[in-house]
């Protein structure tokens, strides 16, 4: 029996599974559990270039309120960080986060030679490569590589949605896609997919087919055990019923279990406000932010806030300038909000931009993000940051 093209796009999230699932999923059944002490990842992806301009504003700089008549968010009914700098007022749970102690804010992030088309972009951060550089992996997936060749216990990468993004994707090994573990789990109980591995058997191990079947054989073995662990710590916490409310749960019921992944991946947006920025802006960020607020709560409740740090990136930022349709346009250098009990230094990290100092009408980054990367792959997950991203970048000293 031959798997047909439209029997595979039938599949849903198992059949993305299926074909981006690394060959060591048993491992997965087996590896020991992760346990309190060991630090979690979990990388927030804000799709479509956030302005963030518009995210951590320069309440005192006369130029940001001039470009912006309209869009420029007026200092008193931003939330204060400094005598420089106010929060967009959606994000209340971030400014008590930061009061806390346990909010670092990177301003300017960027690269060299910047990209402003959100594909390109997107796979320059995703794949951590330079802007004359095209790699088919991505920093977290290299990281799996690199975790899973020679230990006895690997660790895993798992990213809530129904597709696998290249950030996930390593050279030899790939992280799992699933939107919620029950519905994977569901998917996997269904006959037809019996059918089709009973098939597979008949095959020699030659076979062009042999590691489709193979693959989808150790999915389904793998959609037992996720659901199975995503059981045993239901949260208490009321999450609100968004996307992003949604996935935040499932990851913290993950972390509160003894599956043994270490980093988590999804994304919201689109962010790509050309026209309506106000509203479009201020909607997703209130989603972000109430789910946000639930998610870091239960992380505290638990016990597991000092191990779990939260990072959110976006492929660009948004022109200085506003355009004549309420909204900007693509930019390039922007922010990133780092979240976790377990900073050793929080606060705004480095300076405001300088809106004197453009580059055709856009900000000049002056910290690239793989300095960002490094730092997160040396010293929270403790891998080799040089060989993964193909170089050494300076560590910065948030942990």
């Amino acid at each position: 029996m031959q798997i047909k093209r439209r029997a595979f796009l039938q599949m849903g999230t198992l059949a993305t599974s299926s074909f981006l699932v690394p060959k060591f999923l048993k491992a997965f059944e087996t590896a020991g559990k992760l346990g309190a002490g060991n630090k979690v990842l979990v990388v927030l992806q804000l799709s479509g270039g956030n302005d963030g301009l518009n995210t951590v504003i320069p309440v005192r700089n006369d130029i940001y309120y001039r470009e912006r008549p309209a869009l420029g968010i007026d200092k008193l009914k931003t939330l204060t960080l400094s005598e420089e700098a106010g929060l967009h007022p959606e994000l209340t749970c971030f400014k008590s986060l930061y009061d806390e102690g346990n909010l670092a804010i990177l301003n300017n992030v960027g690269y060299p030679n910047p990209d402003r088309s959100h594909f390109r972009s997107m796979d320059i951060w995703q794949s951590a490569s330079k802007s004359n550089e095209y790699k088919s992996s991505g920093w977290l997936g290299r990281w799996l590589d690199s975790q899973c060749e020679h230990c006895e216990k690997p660790t895993q990468a798992l990213e809530i949605d129904d597709m696998l993004s290249l950030a996930l994707s390593g050279e030899q090994m790939k992280g799992i896609a699933l939107r919620d573990p029950a519905r994977l789990y569901n998917a996997s109980q269904d006959p037809f997919f019996k059918q089709i591995l009973q098939s597979g058997n008949a095959h020699s191990a030659n076979d062009t087919n042999s590691y489709l079947y193979q693959v989808m054989a150790e999915t389904l073995s793998g959609a037992d055990y996720i659901f199975a662990q995503s059981k045993l710590h239901p949260t208490n916490m009321v999450y609100p019923n968004t996307e992003i409310g949604r996935s935040l749960k499932t990851i913290s019921s993950l972390i509160c279990s003894d599956i043994n992944t270490r980093v988590y991946y999804l994304s919201l947006g689109s962010f790509d406000t050309h026209v309506n920025q106000e509203g479009r802006q201020q909607k997703l960020f209130s989603d972000m932010n109430e789910a946000i607020k639930v998610f870091t709560s239960d992380l505290k409740s638990n016990h597991r806030f000092h191990e779990v740090m939260l990072i959110t990136f976006s492929e660009f930022g948004r022109r200085v300038s506003q355009n004549a349709s309420g909204g900007t346009d693509h930019g390039t250098a922007n922010n990133m909000f780092l979240i976790s009990g377990g900073l050793k230094k929080a606060g705004s990290l480095n300076g405001m931009p300088d809106l004197a100092n453009l580059s055709e009408g856009d900000l000049q980054y002056n910290l690239d993000f793989k300095n960002v990367y490094a730092t997160v792959l040396n010293k929270w997950l403790e891998a080799d940051d040089s060989k993964i991203l193909g170089g050494k970048y300076e560590y910065l000293d948030f942990v």
